[in-house]
């Protein structure tokens, strides 16, 4: 299957087996509940290591050698890597196992576990997810966003199926075909049928106002070169 990367889907091949990504909507509840979405992307860009390396520097004004002498290649917490392993399993139909490894029982008692590594490495595990994550629950399309959206407040959840009763509701889709958009798909998708938006992005605000207040500006002053004048003669 040929992958659509404009929206998020990607193949991965370990010179065996070609596995196929797609972060689609039903996919992303294959990661948890909506809470636990929004965990998992929170997860993959603030982990453990970048908490510590924040503090260090808060608490003595620089990275201590010590500290980076062990972070000479990229280091990723636990936590941010079982992540990484449960995204690229949900958005795949095939046992990703061989890719991004397991975890096993470990033989030193009952409740340990060990991580058994597969064949793609932890920071290109990270990498793909972040990838995944970012077209299937924020969207990366290149659209117009209005400024009188640019402030609407974080979410704590995701709840695809309300994205997916929206695809069905305004693009007349199947339930079948709506579950397998992506973010980035259904963002398109929207923009394309409802093309006709109006109001200012932030950029398009920002720049109408900067030129009002360049010829308000002007204007005063020209003013006060007049009176100016007047006062003199």
């Amino acid at each position: 299957m040929t992958p659509l990367k404009e929206i998020g889907e990607c193949v991965i091949s370990d010179g065996e087996n070609e596995y196929f990504f797609r972060p689609s909507l039903i996919n992303m509840t294959r990661i948890g509940e909506p809470d636990e979405i929004v965990q998992a992307l929170y997860d993959l860009y603030n982990d453990e290591v970048d908490d510590m390396m924040r503090k260090g520097l808060k608490a003595f004004g620089t990275i201590p050698a010590w500290l980076t002498s062990h972070l000479d290649s990229p280091q990723y917490s636990k936590k941010a890597i079982v992540t990484a392993m449960t995204v690229l399993q949900a958005c795949s139909p095939q046992d990703v196992s061989a890719l991004t490894g397991e975890i096993v029982p470990g033989r030193s008692g009952k409740w340990t576990f060990v991580y058994r590594k597969g064949r793609m490495a932890q920071e290109e595990m990270i990498i793909i997810a972040r990838s995944l994550m970012a077209h299937g629950v924020i969207g990366k399309a290149k659209v117009r966003k209005l400024q009188r959206h640019e402030g609407a407040q974080a979410s704590s959840e995701f709840n695809a199926f309300e994205y997916i009763s929206a695809a069905r509701t305004h693009l007349g889709m199947s339930r079948e075909e709506a579950e397998q958009l992506t973010m980035t798909d259904f963002q398109l998708l929207l923009a394309a049928k409802y093309p006709e938006q109006k109001g200012f992005t932030k950029e398009e605000y920002d720049s109408v106002a900067d030129d009002y207040l360049a010829r308000k500006a002007r204007r005063i002053m020209n003013g006060k070169a007049t009176k100016i004048i007047i006062n003199t003669i």
